[in-house]
This record gives structure tokens, C-alpha cells and sequence, in this order.
């Protein structure tokens, strides 16, 4: 329930408040969940868990594969 109304969320980009009461918990608590797994880093480790399975079964293609500039940091300017 609360799993479905986060991935709701995230597949809809509507705000917490909108999300319909057919999710059978309130927006907050909704919220309030997803900000604690934020926290715990459960999505990050979700994440790799999926990756791990997917490389396992030889499902990734690395050629595809993509770095996001922000978030790799080149040390004095780089080369």
C-alpha cells in the first residue's frame, strides 16, 4: 500500500497532497515513509540489489551506461 503510493507518486509526479484516497493511507504518512527509507538509504539499496540481480543474469548493457557530471567530482580542475 504504502510502496504503491510512493512509486504513485514518483510514475505521476503528482504532489503528496493529490494522491487519491484509493491508496488506502494518508499523504503524510505516505510522505513520512518514503522521507525514512530516504533517509536509510533504502532506495539506494534497492537499487544495487536490482543491479547485482540484473548483472547476475547478464541482463545490463554497460554500453548504455551513463555518468552524471555532478556527481563525479574532478579533483583541480581535472585534466
Amino acid at each position: 500500500m504504502i510502496l504503491a503510493a510512493i512509486v504513485y507518486v514518483a510514475m505521476t509526479g503528482c504532489a503528496w497532497r493529490q494522491l487519491p484516497p484509493v491508496v488506502g493511507a494518508s499523504w503524510q504518512r505516505v510522505h513520512r515513509r518514503f522521507a525514512g527509507w530516504s533517509g536509510a538509504w533504502v532506495w539506494a539499496k534497492l537499487y544495487r540489489v536490482l543491479l547485482d540481480e540484473l548483472g547476475a543474469c547478464g541482463e545490463l548493457d554497460w554500453s548504455r551506461c551513463a555518468i552524471d557530471s555532478v556527481s563525479v567530482r574532478a579533483v583541480k580542475g581535472g585534466s
